[in-house]
């Protein structure tokens, strides 16, 4: 093998193991024979309409078997899969598809009209399936000779969120990703041939991904049980159902739920609260894993009080690159927000590039070396500014700012984009966040800054609260934690919902909108 590609690894499964179950939504249940067979048909089906290698194949489906067939077929053709977010509109899902120069794309009913609606607007217009009619048509022709034999440089294209701007496509070779993912959990090894690992019986846990595939948490835990030839469960519905989630586990015997942080962690939280104790064994849950936004000690402490036995694993990692892990259980101590450690290929690295020396509080930025993506796709301006070369090393530095403990560990500030200048002061968002998150009455919070006449800037803690709480209270609180004072929010705006992305991530143009309206500020 050129280079590990993901079609190769699961083809090689599929031979070795064809009646391992790899994936389960609902009552629908593929084997790795019948996943990997549906995808030959559909690559078929898209070589015959004119897809080739190098194509880009759109995907704008929920979590469902399609996707990951669709995902399958394009590998298999040597065209990029390219993720869609379902929920964006006529105009987002157009200019997603004009930058990614999509070839054809995959969608549902629910998302359709939209789908069609973009394609209009589009000088080429790209080939659409629908599940339920030219889908499944396409499942029903003959397997043909594919021209192209799937290798390491073949590309994934992963879109950012685009919360903070137009969504970017990050481009991972199928190598870089695969031991990238590998490594994650085991750093400085190698993967290891699938083949004999299949033959001694070995396989992944079965891991449900809460979060959409459309994002990189969800999507990164789906290719690495499925290239582990374990199982991985679907729902296909939107919107987060934690008591179906929980019951999903216990019909699946699920080792492995991953999620996005508070986000998701809170309702889950809420439904094992409010259940009798007999509802749900969750026997075979071993760990809960979370990426991309805050998950506080307070929420881990007490999911680990229904859940003892399990691990609770935040990752570090973006879009853009894939670092490390910290791990929370019940025997510890005490439980504390992640932290991450300087290592080998994870550095906080000066605006000069030097590397920020422990213990001296200076902030720099997280940069990850090692198996990263090549840069976005059609912006080499972004990719310059994002992928840089210090001392002779290539990092991806996607802005995530931090400190480095004497001990060296990585003290997370949070993103620049989201950072609060308040009289020449800059204030991390998510520093401010945690300590909001320890009153009792908050359930969600994120911090943004707003113009204020006086300091440039001012904080504004924009919070959902689960009874009624008064502003003063919330800033007094903050004051008590020992929040230095131009860190206390200067306003304090409760909203019933935040109106977070699917994976979780805020949306800091809406949030910012609503808080100017209801402060009465000019933006």
């Amino acid at each position: 093998m050129a280079g590990w590609n993901f079609a190769e690894v699961w083809d090689a499964v599929a031979r070795e193991a064809g009646d391992r179950v790899a994936i389960v939504c609902g009552a629908t249940t593929r084997t790795f024979a019948e996943f990997e067979d549906h995808a030959a048909r559909l690559a078929s089906h898209l070589a015959r309409a004119g897809v080739s290698a190098g194509d880009k194949i759109a995907i704008d489906l929920l979590n469902r078997v399609e996707y990951l067939e669709t995902f399958y077929a394009a590998l298999k053709l040597g065209a990029v899969p390219v993720n869609v977010n379902f929920r964006y509109g006529t105009e987002e899902t157009r200019y997603l598809l004009a930058d990614a120069n999509a070839r054809a794309v995959v969608t549902e009913d629910r998302f359709a009209a939209t789908v069609h609606a973009a394609v209009a607007l589009l000088p080429d217009a790209p080939l659409v399936l629908e599940l339920g009619s030219t889908y499944e048509a396409a499942l029903t022709g003959e397997r043909g000779k594919l021209a192209h034999r799937p290798d390491g440089d073949d590309l994934i294209f992963l879109y950012t969120g685009g919360t903070t701007g137009m969504p970017k496509g990050v481009m991972w070779r199928n190598d870089d990703l695969y031991v990238a993912l590998w490594q994650m959990g085991r750093p400085g090894t190698e993967p290891p041939d699938p083949l004999l690992t299949v033959r001694a019986g070995k396989r992944a846990a079965t891991t449900l991904p809460a979060c959409p595939l459309m994002h990189g948490t969800g999507l990164f835990i789906t290719l690495s049980t499925l290239a582990g030839g374990g199982t991985v469960v679907l729902i296909d519905e939107m919107g987060l159902d934690p008591d179906r989630i929980w019951s999903e586990i216990d019909r699946n015997e699920v080792a492995v739920l991953t999620i996005v942080g508070d986000a998701f962690a809170i309702p889950l939280l809420r439904a094992l609260d409010e259940a009798a104790p007999e509802r749900w064994s969750l026997a075979t849950l071993r760990a809960i894993t979370s990426s991309g936004v805050t998950w506080s000690p307070e929420v881990k402490r007490n999911l680990l009080t229904h859940l003892p036995a399990i691990t609770l694993l935040d990752s570090l990692g973006a879009s853009e690159g894939l670092m490390s892990r910290s791990a929370s259980t019940a025997a510890d101590s005490e439980i504390k927000a992640a932290r991450f450690a300087v290592n080998d290929r994870v550095r906080v690295l000066s605006d000069d590039g030097r590397e920020v020396e422990p213990g001296s509080d200076e902030v720099g930025m997280v940069g990850v070396g090692g198996r990263i993506p090549l840069g976005y796709y059609n912006d080499p301006e972004k990719t310059a500014k994002t992928f840089r070369t210090v001392n002779g090393v290539r990092y991806s530095i996607p802005g995530d700012h931090a400190t480095v403990d004497a001990d060296g560990t990585i003290r997370l500030l949070g993103r620049g984009s989201a950072t609060v200048n308040t009289g020449g002061e800059k204030v991390y968002p998510e520093e401010v966040e945690l300590v909001l998150r320890r009153h009792d009455a908050v359930d969600d919070c994120v911090v943004i800054g707003l113009p204020d006449p006086r300091f440039g800037e001012m904080v504004v803690a924009m919070v959902v609260t689960r009874v009624s709480i008064d502003e003063r209270s919330l800033r007094d609180h903050c004051k008590t934690e020992g929040l230095s004072g131009y860190k206390v929010p200067k306003r304090v705006v409760v909203i019933p919902d935040m109106q977070r992305a699917p994976n979780g991530k805020a949306n800091y143009q809406l949030l910012r909108s609503l808080a100017a309206d209801r402060l009465e500020v000019q933006t």
